[in-house]
């Protein structure tokens, strides 16, 4: 078996799993927390995220309480989310304000996006992960969008992986194009990196 079957095997093994988590509610809200807990003297004002799917951890409900504390903080910055738009001519992502409640609309997946709302840069995004291994390496859905973005966003955000536990791969090789990720966070708290420096 080469490379890409097996990690399309190994890829679809991992997504029915996390499908058919007993406990993914419970796991979801510990991650929640761990979520809220990282994210509390951030600098960033600027966040990127994604749309949930496939059993995938919902980032959005920690993002929105993130933004309505900067809004108690009177902080002189308001505070921002986006979630990504595919970009079809660069087979990249381009990440569009969402708020709850704003129009929405499904992109060419079936996935819910903004619709008609400014692009925004994020400084920090974060990214879902079906699998990860050491060093921040991640396992996406194989289409290579994430890795195309950060390959061309500058300047580069600070990208934070979330996934859970059982997602993890210790010997999962990571080829040529694959992005490293500056940090992980599952629902036992954070994987990666070991010093919670940024520079």
């Amino acid at each position: 078996m080469d490379t890409t079957e097996a990690k399309r095997a190994l890829r679809k093994r991992l997504i029915e799993q996390r499908l058919n988590m007993a406990d993914r509610l419970h796991r979801s809200d510990l991650l929640q927390q761990v979520m809220r807990i990282w994210l509390v003297g951030r600098p960033h004002t600027v966040i990127g995220a994604y749309w949930p799917i496939k059993g995938e951890f919902d980032p959005l409900p920690a993002l929105h309480r993130w933004k309505e504390d900067g809004e108690l903080l009177d902080s002189p910055q308001m505070r921002r989310i986006g979630l990504p738009v595919v970009d079809k001519q660069h087979g990249t992502l381009k990440f569009h304000a969402w708020f709850p409640g704003c129009p929405m609309e499904e992109d060419a997946y079936g996935i819910p996006k903004p619709k008609d709302t400014e692009i925004i840069v994020p400084t920090l995004l974060f990214v879902p992960c079906v699998g990860y291994s050491p060093g921040g390496y991640r396992l996406g859905y194989g289409g290579g969008f994430y890795d195309r973005t950060l390959a061309a966003l500058r300047p580069k955000p600070y990208t934070v992986g979330l996934g859970f536990a059982n997602g993890f791969l210790p010997s999962m090789v990571p080829e040529p194009h694959d992005e490293p990720l500056d940090a992980l966070l599952n629902e036992l708290g954070v994987v990666w990196p070991v010093s919670p420096d940024e520079d």
